[in-house]
Order: C-alpha cells, then sequence, then structure tokens
C-alpha cells in the first residue's frame, strides 16, 4: 500500500518561513519524480516545484528564488523548504509522487500565511 504523509505545515507571519517534509512508503522512492503542490478554495491544483529521481529541480514562478525542494532517497522523503513567506502562499500543500501513468498523492497539509 503506497502512503505519502505530509508534514510541517502551520501558521507563520508574512516574511517567515516553514519547512514541509513528506515520507513515501509502499514505493521505490528513488525511482519517483517527486512534486510539491498547492491548491486554495475555488481553484485548480498549482504545481510549486518538482525533483527528478536525479535530483534536477524545477519551480513555479510565483515561487522561484523562495522555496526549494530537496529529496533523500536514503529516508525516502521530500522537502519543501518555503522562504520569504507571503499571504498568496497560503494553501494546502500536497505531495504527489510520479513514475510513468502513476501517481500517488499525500493528504495534504495546510499552511497559512498571516500576521
Amino acid at each position: 500500500q503506497v502512503q505519502l504523509v505530509e508534514s510541517g505545515g502551520g501558521l507563520v507571519q508574512p516574511g517567515g518561513s516553514l519547512r514541509l517534509s513528506c515520507v513515501a512508503s509502499g514505493i521505490i522512492f528513488s525511482n519517483y519524480t517527486m512534486n510539491w503542490y498547492r491548491q486554495t478554495p475555488g481553484k485548480q491544483r498549482e504545481l510549486v516545484a518538482t525533483a527528478s529521481p536525479l535530483g534536477t529541480t524545477h519551480f513555479a514562478d510565483s515561487i522561484k528564488g523562495r522555496f526549494t525542494i530537496s529529496r533523500d532517497n536514503a529516508k525516502n522523503t521530500v522537502f519543501l523548504q518555503m522562504n520569504s513567506l507571503k499571504p498568496e502562499d497560503t494553501a494546502v500543500y500536497y505531495c504527489n509522487a510520479r513514475l510513468k501513468s502513476r501517481y500517488y498523492w499525500g493528504q495534504g497539509t495546510q499552511v497559512t500565511v498571516s500576521s
């Protein structure tokens, strides 16, 4: 059974930082492209950051220079380091594992940026 479990969300003031973690089980983690998405009510889920199996990364324009994605294949974990957070970063953040036609999702973790 595949499980992706996110953690690290919460309430933070504008300009602050958070680090999200996603631990995967039930997959050969090192074979999968790992992604972070986010979603706000009434909007489509948005791809935020990607880390390929070899560690190549891509970022949405809206978060470039502020967020970093990294992965630890030995621990089956992907991280999203979020700095200089803005109120518009408020969303539910989802971890996603993708290999060809296979997609798996975590349950999501809420990030709220507010003073």
